[in-house]
């Protein structure tokens, strides 16, 4: 690598076995249901999480407003975190194409929601208010450090919104590193939603795509909710076939990053000028804060760079650092060297 990347997990680069399996992948029309490559991710990503079908996508900024279009009609509201990716970091794609209002509940530092917070935000049935559909979670959650929903934590959601008759969308984007945090299987996260939406192209190292999955006739709409969004991408198993090969083999490795990432936290936390709570970080994302008299975080940031090491600033003096496939734990060793240099 020309740089210790750790803006992100995105920054990965497919695996050989990935790059020979689109070389090689059997395709066809998509958009006539006739991708075998594409049909077998579907099917096989539906199985993983527990549901009845899949519908393969661009991204997760996709996935998760086809989930929202195809929950909600236009007026109505979603119940979302204040920190959610989906409020944040989605260019306001719910009210943008689908009119759909956001009503944010504030997220709690392990991610949660208060639950009777949300109760709260709930719409009584009266014709001056939007009707409240569907409650939107995030599992890891990416503002919150990386930070992982429970089952139990889940199962008390849909038992709320199995009161008021609501539905719930987990954005699970990586979802499969709280699942290898927790020691669980991914179907235990996923059970009590709905929909999930979840991100081939992050720690499973995938170059493009994420996945829809939840009832056969809910994908079936979502289906539709794609096309408007022109999400029919033809002979697309050519990018599925390295889905398939991500859900095969760089599920487990996961754990790797949680433990390059709990190390880079460690190492900070000791470097005077930086402020960080190492017993916080649960999978492959550390945040931590520059100090007052230390640089700020654009400078940081630059200086690092400067040394072949890449980390994203978040806020006046706040950064990121994303662990993953391609990170090695002498990578992890050289980054902090680096920082420490700056910080000195």
């Amino acid at each position: 690598m020309p740089f210790i990347d750790l803006r992100s997990d995105t920054v990965t680069l497919p695996t050989p076995a990935m790059r020979e399996a689109m070389a090689t992948a059997e395709v066809g029309d998509d958009v006539l249901g006739e991708d075998p490559t594409i049909n077998r991710l579907e099917a096989m990503a539906a199985e993983r999480v527990g549901k009845e079908a899949g519908l393969f996508v661009s991204s997760g900024t996709m996935g998760n407003l086809v989930s929202v279009l195809t929950h909600c009609g236009r007026g109505e509201e979603i119940i979302v975190g204040d920190h959610g990716h989906i409020f944040l970091f989605e260019a306001g794609s719910a009210s943008a194409v689908g009119g759909i209002h956001s009503r944010q509940v504030p997220n709690r530092p392990d991610a949660t929601l208060d639950l009777a917070q949300v109760e709260a935000a709930i719409r009584p049935d009266d014709d001056h208010f939007p009707r409240t559909r569907l409650i939107c979670l995030e599992n890891t959650h990416n503002r919150c450090g990386g930070a992982c929903l429970t089952p139990e934590y889940m199962r008390q959601v849909r038992a709320l919104a199995d009161r008021y008759r609501l539905k719930i969308h987990l954005d699970g984007a990586r979802i499969f590193n709280a699942a290898v945090a927790l020691g669980v299987d991914v179907r235990e996260l996923t059970r009590d939603a709905d929909s999930v939406s979840f991100c081939l192209s992050k720690g499973l190292s995938a170059p493009v795509g994420s996945l829809v999955c939840g009832p056969a006739d809910f994908i079936h709409e979502a289906r539709r909710a794609r096309k408007v969004l022109g999400g029919g991408m033809r002979q697309g198993g050519v990018i599925a076939a390295a889905g398939v090969v991500a859900l095969e083999h760089m599920v487990d490795r996961l754990a790797d990053d949680h433990v390059n990432a709990r190390r880079l936290a460690e190492g900070l936390a000791d470097i005077p000028g930086i402020a960080l709570d190492p017993s916080q970080v649960q999978t492959n994302i550390v945040y931590f804060d520059l100090e007052e008299g230390a640089p700020d975080a654009a400078e940081f940031c630059g200086r690092i760079a400067g040394q072949d090491v890449k980390m994203g600033p978040t806020g006046a003096r706040r950064i990121r650092a994303v662990t993953h496939h391609g990170i090695e734990t002498d990578h992890i060793e050289q980054a902090l060297g680096v920082v420490a240099q700056v910080m000195a």
